[in-house]
């Protein structure tokens, strides 16, 4: 149930923080006094549409709250627009969107607006209807789920069976492609091996060439230059008894001579090893031609990549079998929700249809009450021809007020007919959905007289049962129920604001006789409103 109400700067209303009782609450006032303002908060901290429009001052925020009681507990809704129009939905005080709020609120109340009753015409509420009398609602989530689930398995085999096809269509090029990069037998760095070997081999010619000549001057007609290195070493000998400080000039040529032996002596080894060879030249380039082509043939600058490249499609080869396993896996998985699905949706079928006809005698009856003595109700189950997310079948409501013949709903009944016709349904899904608070918005418009009382006698008798606010603008239903409210214009610091306040004794006995005669109250209208009073005191 709704426990209290708090709204801060919201339209016409500047401040408003009040509590609610259990059962029947009846709302009333004046046209234009804001009891649509009121709906309208209460729709916003649901989840509902915000608009910056509705500050009643644009450079203060909007804050609507409400306190619900769920299973013993408190929820607390609440909902925060900033002047910049940004929307922020809290559920006890952790941020929400708000979708999540209409999500949650849809366990808590239910608001009738006037335009509801356009659902009447539609088969998904009609199906809705009969759902809920045949208690399968749960029944058709679970359909709902298993077909869910069927159009997405049907969905990934479609994609698998595509990704099939153009990995078959592409299978022998991605062979062909494999072959030629296997036969290549690819070495990551080959080519800078390659290249540098090639170098080499194409001026080994030069290369020996100069490497001879460099040891022809080692060994020159005056002798080698070692002897003469030697001869110098013996001359400083001589000197160095008498000039000691020669000993070091001495030390130094024969450290050079022993270098120019040992480098002499490498690069005549090295010159042996030098071998011009024009077959492995050919060899090399023809290797690195080869390789250079491959890189261009597939986009890439290096083997490394090459050899990603052919892991990956002989990844994608072997993957083809594993594809195959999956598709057949998901082959059958289809084959056996079609199943489930089908078995379930034959057994919403037979439940509808035993169904069927339980709800159209109670609602017959409920609007043969509400004063249409012969009109008929009857509730059809029809073979859609396919099964969708809610089952396989069509529901639609018949009805005949005047013995015209039986037509669809939506296409022979008048506003006053809906509206007793909704209520009636109201009730029933109030009933069976064991729905804690519902807000009936002048579900009672386009009827009067002793219509409007016994209308209000059902909504009294689901406010036995449940939390009900009735918006009302009819004396007959207003005097039901012990809790009534008003909603009234009064001036204010910022000019005139709309506020409730509860209504007691004589003030709700004047409320009511001006619903009867009203705004110049007569003796006559305050009786009659003492009378209305009376009798639901009696009644309850």
């Amino acid at each position: 149930m709704l426990k209290r109400l708090f709204i801060g700067n919201y339209a016409l209303i500047d401040h408003l923080d009040i509590g609610f009782p259990d059962g029947l609450v009846i709302v009333t006032g004046e046209t234009g006094a804001g009891k649509s303002i009121l709906l309208g908060a209460i729709s916003l901290v649901l989840g509902g549409r915000s608009d910056v429009s509705t500050l009643m001052d644009p450079s203060r925020n909007c804050v609507v709250e409400a306190v619900f009681e769920q299973d013993g507990n408190e929820r607390i809704f609440r909902r925060v627009v900033s002047p910049q129009g940004r929307s922020r939905g809290f559920i006890d005080d952790v941020p929400v969107t708000a979708e999540q709020m209409r999500s949650e609120a849809a366990a808590l109340v239910d608001v009738h607006s006037q335009n509801q009753q356009l659902l009447l015409s539609e088969k998904d509420f009609q199906r809705t209807v009969l759902d809920s009398y045949a208690g399968i609602t749960s029944g058709v989530e679970r359909h709902g789920s298993l077909w869910q689930e069927l159009q997405d398995t049907e969905k990934t085999l479609a994609g698998l069976d595509a990704g099939i096809a153009e990995a078959s269509r592409q299978k022998d090029y991605m062979e062909f492609q494999l072959r030629q990069l296997e036969e290549a037998a690819l070495k990551e760095g080959e080519v800078e091996e390659l290249e540098e070997e090639q170098q080499r081999l194409a001026h080994a010619e030069s290369v020996k060439e100069q490497m001879e000549r460099v040891d022809s001057l080692f060994e020159d007609e005056s002798g080698s230059m070692e002897s003469r290195l030697k001869e110098m070493t013996s001359a400083l000998d001589r000197i160095i008894p008498y000039f000691p400080e020669f000993e070091e000039y001495r030390a130094r040529l024969e450290s050079a001579r022993i270098e120019l032996k040992d480098i002499h002596g490498e690069i005549a080894s090295r010159s042996e090893r030098v071998v011009f060879s024009p077959d492995r030249l050919e060899e090399v380039e023809n290797r690195l031609a080869l390789l250079y082509g491959l890189m261009r043939k597939f986009g890439v600058r290096a083997v490394s990549e090459l050899i990603s490249l052919r892991d990956s499609i002989s990844a994608r080869l072997d993957a083809g079998a594993d594809r195959q396993i999956e598709r057949d896996r998901l082959s059958k998985r289809v084959e056996e929700l079609r199943e489930e699905v089908r078995l379930s949706a034959d057994s919403l079928r037979e439940a509808r249809l035993k169904a069927a006809p339980g709800l159209s005698s109670l609602l017959q009856e409920q609007v043969r009450w509400l004063e249409m003595p012969r009109a008929r109700f009857t509730v059809e189950v029809r073979d859609r021809g396919r099964i969708a997310a809610d089952g396989g079948d069509d529901v639609v409501f018949l009805f005949d007020a005047n013995d015209r013949g039986m037509q669809p709903l939506s296409k022979c009944a008048s506003g006053g007919e809906l509206s007793r016709i909704m209520l009636c349904i109201k009730a029933l899904l109030a009933r069976y959905r064991g729905m804690p608070t519902l807000v009936f918005d002048e579900i009672d418009s386009g009827v009067s007289g002793s219509v409007a009382g016994k209308m209000g006698r059902m909504i009294a008798s689901m406010g036995e049962r449940m939390q009900i606010f009735a918006i009302t603008h009819l004396p007959q239903v207003a005097s039901k129920g012990e809790a009534h409210f008003l909603v009234y214009k009064e001036a204010g610091p910022s000019g005139m604001s709309t506020a409730i306040r509860r209504l007691e004794g004589e003030d709700r006995v004047r409320e009511i006789a001006r619903m009867l005669s009203g705004e110049n109250v007569t003796p006559e209208a305050l009786a009659n409103a003492g009378v209305l009073l009376q009798e639901n005191k009696s009644n309850n």
